[in-house]
């Protein structure tokens, strides 16, 4: 089928016009699908539409007439012809029709905090029961785009970026339609979605897609994630978490300018490791943290190498994948995983066979089924086949089935394999970021687009179901991810504020938190920044207490701030304050203290060591000073910005996060008298169409800019 509408109207006929839809996460909805069947219902309100679906992404929005002017130049050039999606727009209005409803998991972080109807529809849930959940609710339709490869009969098809829940929900769905229940399926192709294969291709599914609408009007952009700028404070929250990756190990880690810092540093760790250790001595780092760094971590190359398992495959882990970090393969056969868990070097050989046969995951005589996992995974070659009581050698000689006996020992050296087959060294389980990262992902070469292996959210975010294999896999896992407030006594809000109100949700934390306490060896690592800066104010993200939390602190495990790391696991309250206290900000650690004494959780005669009694911004500037160049970059990844944008994004922050809002008139008001110069910065005026300004607005607008634009530059 080629037009969707066509497709929507055939989806019409078949719910009888009461349709519940589910779509994936992110990058896979087929907008144009969508669109076409919102369209249809909003017209006829005898239908109704029930969309089920997370991370609804659509073009940000501006917060000011200056910000406007920055953004809808950039995003006409990142986002171009992207098909906004017509029910988000109308939820962040909450302009939907009566006979239209909308259901999320997580949103956009932000995006929605003043829409009423997202807040009402929103459905909290840990990802890995999405599936169930938007089963029980009757969906009836699941569309997602698909990725192609080949022509006509050879035609392939991928689920590509959203494989996650998708790979869930079919075979619940699959048994309700056996049991008479009407379950439409369809695939919206997109031809510059990357293809993926292992478990993302279609394969078997393909038998449940009822449609396949390759639209030639879909073939819009792409949305795409830019990279945001990491800050001197998001460096160090990175380059802390990077010491307790450890060589060898399994890494997790989410979105956002703390995770793109924490790939930075864990990168310069393997390439510049001298610039590296000598940051590390510049923080004078106390003998215990010296200490947790190298019993959890390190500060080393990685010699082994690192697994990635993580829900969200980022640009970062591709960057970490094409730089030879993450490259230690993990196989889908739990006695071949654990021989290589004893070899640092695990590679076919009689030694390896002699293992799997010592721990019977083989057995001598072997059987046909034993024989095809050897050849399967690259321990032997194709064209062995076992013959009762002799094994059939490729070149029609044969030997005993006897993995003992010295001819079969010889013979089976000459048909060793060249190297172990099926290893896989990413397990992913949606991707989305920024257009640079989708390139390099069409552009991967065929063996290493087939160590990466886009799969079910369950299989990444829980250990059930396959526990042998995955605790084997997981070696020293380390799930690395955000929170915007932590307490004292180790809670973590990763997802709304204590008025209630949903900032994203908690999608896959809470899963990685509870995994890491039940995987030997295994930390959950959350980054947060130590304060924050809004119109002038500095305020703390460390807090005694919080109405709401995502992470209980029951399972607190270590929290990293900009000033180093809080090892909280198995520790009493009053240890947990102590640690916490010494990575808080100095300005809020008094209070915070006497918080603590006040509420019985700290003797009252405690002080704060004096190593951590000057954690502030200028300390880090004084440490930064001691970088070589290239150790705090402002877009480590890559960034879609230009030069006079980026500048004019370091100008806005300015404005944003030093002057409030009583204080903005009165700085527009010296602005106007201030003698600027506009010729310094005649590119950035030009870019924001404030070179000639027209009428008192404008040449306050670009008097508050030029002012924005010194103050930076000072």
């Amino acid at each position: 089928m080629d037009d969707a509408y066509q497709a929507a109207d055939r989806i019409i006929e078949l719910t009888g016009g009461q349709i519940r839809l589910g779509l994936p996460l992110g990058l896979g909805k087929p907008n144009r699908l969508v669109n076409a069947l919102y369209r249809r219902v909003k017209a006829d309100p005898a239908l109704s539409l029930d969309i089920y679906t997370a991370l609804s992404l659509g073009r940000p929005a501006a917060g000011s007439d200056l910000e406007r002017r920055f953004l809808e130049p950039f995003a006409d050039r990142v986002f171009g012809d992207y098909e906004e999606l017509d029910y988000l727009a109308a939820v962040r209005k909450d302009a939907l029709p009566d006979n239209i409803r909308v259901y999320e998991f997580f949103f956009q972080p932000g995006s929605l905090l003043n829409s009423e109807s997202a807040q009402r529809h929103y459905i909290s849930v840990n990802y890995t029961h999405a599936a169930r959940d938007i089963n029980a609710r009757g969906v009836n339709v699941v569309a997602q785009l698909l990725a192609v490869r080949g022509e006509g009969d050879a035609r392939r098809y991928s689920f590509s970026c959203n494989p996650e829940v998708t790979l869930e929900l079919l075979p619940m769905l699959q048994a309700r339609r056996e049991a008479g229940e009407t379950i439409v399926a369809v695939g919206q192709v997109h031809h510059d979605l990357p293809f993926m294969e292992n478990d993302a291709e279609l394969g078997g599914w393909y038998d449940q897609m009822d449609m396949v609408v390759d639209d030639p009007k879909a073939q819009t952009r792409l949305f795409s994630t830019p990279n945001m700028p990491v800050c001197l404070q998001d460096h160090f929250v990175g380059l802390h978490a990077s010491t307790l990756v450890r060589d060898g190990g399994t890494l997790q880690i989410g979105i956002g300018a703390l995770g793109d810092a924490l790939v930075h540093h864990s990168r310069r760790r393997e390439q510049h490791n001298d610039d590296y250790r000598g940051l590390l001595d510049a923080l004078e780092l106390p003998e215990e943290h010296r200490d947790l760094i190298h019993r959890e971590g390190g500060d080393g190359r990685f010699e082994l190498g690192l697994y990635g398992c993580s829900e969200m495959m980022t640009h970062g882990l591709l960057r970490l994948i094409d730089d030879g970090i993450i490259r230690r393969p993990v196989y889908d056969w739990i006695g071949l995983q654990r021989e290589c868990l004893e070899h640092a070097e695990c590679k076919p050989g009689l030694d390896l066979i002699d293992g799997l046969l010592r721990r019977c995951h083989i057995s001598s005589p072997l059987r046909p089924e034993q024989l095809k996992q050897l050849t399967d995974f690259g321990v032997l070659r194709y064209g062995l086949t076992v013959e009762g009581n002799r094994l059939r050698l490729p070149n029609d000689d044969s030997v005993p089935n006897d993995l003992d006996h010295p001819d079969t020992r010889e013979a089976l050296e000459t048909w060793l394999g060249d190297s172990l087959k099926g290893g896989i060294i990413m397990h992913g389980g949606f991707f989305l970021g920024p257009r640079s990262f989708y390139q390099r992902l069409r552009e991967l070469d065929d063996e290493t687009r087939r160590k990466i292996n886009m799969t079910r959210v369950n299989q990444i975010n829980d250990l059930y179901g396959g526990e042998t294999l995955r605790i084997a896999q997981r070696r020293d896992a380390r799930f690395i991810n955000t929170a915007f407030t932590v307490t004292l006594l180790g809670a973590a809000v990763s997802d709304q504020l204590d008025d209630g109100r949903v900032l994203s949700g908690v999608g896959g934390q809470y899963n990685f938190v509870s995994q890491a306490h039940e995987l030997p060896g295994a930390r959950s690592i959350l980054m947060t920044r130590a304060w924050r800066q809004r119109g002038g104010e500095a305020a703390s993200n460390v807090l005694f207490s919080y109405a709401h939390n995502t992470i209980p602190r029951h399972l607190r495990d270590m929290v990293v701030t900009e000033y180093g790391i809080a090892d909280l696991r198995g520790k009493s309250d009053e240890e947990v304050v102590m640690a916490m206290l010494n990575v808080a900000d100095s300005r809020f650690q008094v209070e915070l203290m006497e918080q603590a004494q006040k509420a019985g959780k700290l003797r009252h005669d405690y002080q704060i060591p004096e190593r951590f009694r000057h954690n502030n911004p200028e300390f880090l500037r004084r440490v930064a000073e001691q970088g070589s160049d290239g150790a705090f970059p402002t877009f480590p990844l890559g960034t879609d910005f230009d030069d006079t944008e980026q500048r004019l994004m370091k100008a806005l922050t300015w404005l944003k996060e030093t002057v409030s809002q009583k204080d903005y008139f009165k700085l527009a008001r010296e602005a106007l008298l201030h003698d600027h110069d506009p010729e310094q910065h005649a590119d950035a005026l030009q870019r924001m169409g404030l070179a000639e300004p027209d009428g008192l607005r404008e040449r306050l607008y670009q008097r508050l800019l030029l002012t924005a634009l010194d103050a930076d530059r000072g």
